[in-house]
């Protein structure tokens, strides 16, 4: 009976968060696409149920100095895509904190609305380039329009891709994971290490004894193994490496509040994930490692530049093959899951058809439990995969070599 209890919550979380990215206009078509690729991004609330969401601060640093607000005081509207009100300057663009380019913008809270200029919006000035009021020459993209008419352009934060004017320090619904499955880890982690302390020489009990088991298969037949000899100064990395995907692995599957955040189907996430295991690898090199890399020993002269350049390419490739896996895998997986649910309401024109409904369910529903305990199986596998991985390159670079056992 619970295991009928646990798997109908997912199914009704998971419906709920279909629908979650606002109701159909009268007779259009239900297009599983926006609501999919919506909750498989990150955002600045937590969807509960129906139009009811739980807001998240929203943070900026500017020259203007510092911003805060939570995100329900932008009046975000899920069927416009954008919110109504402006607020210090900043708005929310799907999902995406953005910054109001423009000194005469008003600071105060202000109702606003949105478009998007294309080229063929632009005017013509005096001297034949295009250009819009109050938006820079050539700018495609959206823009805000106040009241009175007047249009400036938006602004995305900081990011790798490039340097603006202003950085989002907002705690999204991924950030807000992670900082959840952090506490539960410690807690949980923490608890289990007392137990040892305080049961030194006796039998694991509890949460001791069911943790006890993973801790020790990583151990044996992960790190020792993938690292060799100097497995214990790298046996605390892999375990957080391992331990830290698998929560939000595993959080990421509950389909309603505190879960449902794609946080290891970020590939933000991974990349980072993936960027800490290239430099504990390439710091931990020995002399042996190095050479083989730069200038490898026994091969021909006129080879040795063509190999030290695949291997210079391949120390990158090892670490983008990691963050891919992850990244890939687990949003396979909740596109999978969303979209075989979307079916209910593909086949019942969005409530209009009863025949098609359950028709829709009874394709649905059977292939969204296999998923869900796939993707079960897949947050333990992945975790596992990332920290033997993460072991072998690590183990690789760390090696000694031994010229007499070479020899022989």
């Amino acid at each position: 009976m619970k295991s009928i209890v646990i798997i109908l919550a997912f199914l009704l979380g998971t419906f709920s968060n279909v629908l979650a990215g606002g109701p159909a206009k009268e007779g259009d078509k239900f297009d599983p696409t926006g609501p999919v690729m919506h909750h498989i991004s990150d955002a600045h609330q937590f969807h509960l149920y129906g139009d009811v969401y739980l807001p998240l601060p929203c943070m900026a640093y500017s020259t203007d100095g510092f911003f805060f607000s939570m995100s329900s005081a932008f009046d975000y509207s899920h069927d416009l895509g954008h919110s109504k009100k402006a607020i210090g300057g900043y708005m929310i663009y799907h999902d995406q904190l953005m910054r109001i380019k423009g000194d005469d913008f008003p600071k105060e809270d202000v109702k606003i609305t949105v478009t998007h200029i294309e080229k063929s919006d632009q005017t013509l000035d005096k001297n034949g380039l295009k250009e819009t009021k109050g938006v820079d020459a050539a700018y495609t993209g959206p823009a805000v329009v106040l009241e009175n008419g007047k249009t400036y352009q938006l602004e995305a934060a900081s990011a790798l891709q490039g340097t603006t004017s202003w950085h989002d320090f907002s705690v999204t619904k991924n950030i807000f994971t992670m900082l959840m499955g952090f506490l539960i880890l410690m807690i949980l982690l923490g608890s289990v290490a007392k137990s040892y302390k305080r049961r030194e020489g006796q039998a694991p009990k509890g949460l001791q004894s069911l943790l006890e088991p993973v801790i020790l298969f990583i151990r044996d037949e992960v790190v020792k193994p993938g690292i060799g000899p100097k497995w214990e100064k790298y046996f605390p990395f892999i375990m957080c490496l391992f331990f830290f995907i698998l929560i939000n692995n595993l959080v990421g599957l509950i389909p309603f509040f505190p879960g449902s955040a794609n946080v290891t189907g970020n590939i933000g996430v991974t990349m980072v994930l993936a960027v800490f295991t290239f430099i504990v690898v390439n710091l931990s090199g020995n002399k042996h490692y190095w050479e083989h890399v730069l200038w490898m020993p026994g091969v021909p002269l006129l080879l040795k530049p063509l190999l030290t350049i695949l291997e210079v390419v391949g120390l990158f490739i090892k670490p983008a093959t990691l963050l891919i896996r992850l990244f890939a895998n687990i949003t396979a997986g909740h596109i999978m899951i969303l979209s075989l649910t979307s079916l209910i309401f593909v086949f019942s024109n969005q409530g209009e058809s009863i025949a098609g409904a359950f028709g829709g369910g009874a394709i649905a529903i059977p292939f969204v439990f296999v998923m869900n305990f796939l993707e079960l199986f897949v947050a333990f596998l992945q975790a596992f995969i990332f920290a033997l991985l993460a072991s072998l390159y690590i183990g690789g670079a760390v090696e000694e070599h031994h010229h007499e056992e070479a020899h022989h």
